[in-house]
C-alpha cells in the first residue's frame, strides 16, 4: 500500500458522492475507482487506453471539486498541513488531467501508467 492513501480516498469519495445520472457519468464514477486502485496500491495512476479521456475528465472535476468546496474550507480553518495537502492534491489531479489528455492524443497512445508527484 503506498503512501497515497488520502488521494485514492479522495477519487473514491467523489465517485461514491457524486450521483450517475447516465452512462457517461457512471463511466468517469468508475474510472475514479480504478485509479484509486493504482494510486493505492502503486502511487500511480493507470489508465488503460480505451479510458484516457474520461479519466482526464473525471480528474479535471476532481480537482475543481477540491478548489471550490474543499480548499476554502481548509484555509479558513487556518490548518496548513490540509491545505498543503488539498493544494497538492489538486496539482496532481490537474497534472495527470493535463498527461493524461497529452498521452490520448499521442499517435502511439497505449495504457497510461506513471508515478504521482512526491508527496507534499
Amino acid at each position: 500500500m503506498s503512501d497515497y492513501r488520502f488521494f485514492a480516498a479522495c477519487l473514491r469519495f467523489v465517485a461514491r458522492r457524486t450521483e450517475a445520472t447516465t452512462p457517461d457519468l457512471a463511466a468517469l464514477m468508475a474510472d475514479l475507482e480504478a485509479m484509486a486502485v493504482g494510486v493505492e496500491a502503486e502511487g500511480e495512476l493507470i489508465v488503460p487506453q480505451a479510458r484516457l479521456k474520461g479519466a482526464a475528465r473525471a480528474l479535471a472535476g476532481v480537482a475543481g471539486m477540491l478548489q471550490q468546496q474543499i480548499l476554502p474550507e481548509a484555509v479558513a480553518a487556518g490548518d496548513a498541513g490540509a491545505e498543503r495537502r488539498v493544494r497538492w492534491m489538486i496539482d496532481a489531479a490537474m497534472t495527470g488531467m493535463a498527461a493524461l489528455t497529452a498521452h490520448a492524443e499521442s499517435t502511439d497512445a497505449g495504457d497510461y501508467r506513471k508515478a504521482l508527484p512526491p508527496l507534499p
